[in-house]
């Protein structure tokens, strides 16, 4: 687990979603040497794919000690592997918005 983040204020999850994703998006134009955002999007696919595993096993271990910042702490590293995730694979924002909204018809 990492260092928890200090002086947390509440904020709106779409306007950071999408600023998030966009920095993400701006990385593949960065040396992988320079950011580790630029190595999970374009070094080995295993290394992407075992981080995002790690990271949702060590949410599911802070909900079994029900410890509220350690959860919202590893949920914070979980979202940001999955974004890198979808930016690899080429899934947008908007395109997982319209699945997560045709499943709720």
């Amino acid at each position: 687990m990492g260092v928890r983040t200090a002086n947390v204020q509440p904020g709106n999850i779409g306007e950071t979603l999408e600023g998030l994703a966009a920095t993400i998006h701006a990385r593949r134009d960065v040396s992988p040497q320079e950011s580790y955002t630029a190595r999970l999007l374009t070094d080995v696919e295993d290394e992407l794919l075992k981080k995002l595993a790690e990271e949702a096993s060590e949410i599911i271990m802070a909900c079994k000690d029900r410890d509220h910042d350690h959860i919202r702490y590893e949920a914070g590293d979980l979202v940001y592997h999955l974004l890198v995730t979808l930016e690899r694979y080429g899934i947008s924002l908007d395109e997982l918005a319209g699945e997560l909204n045709a499943r709720m018809k």
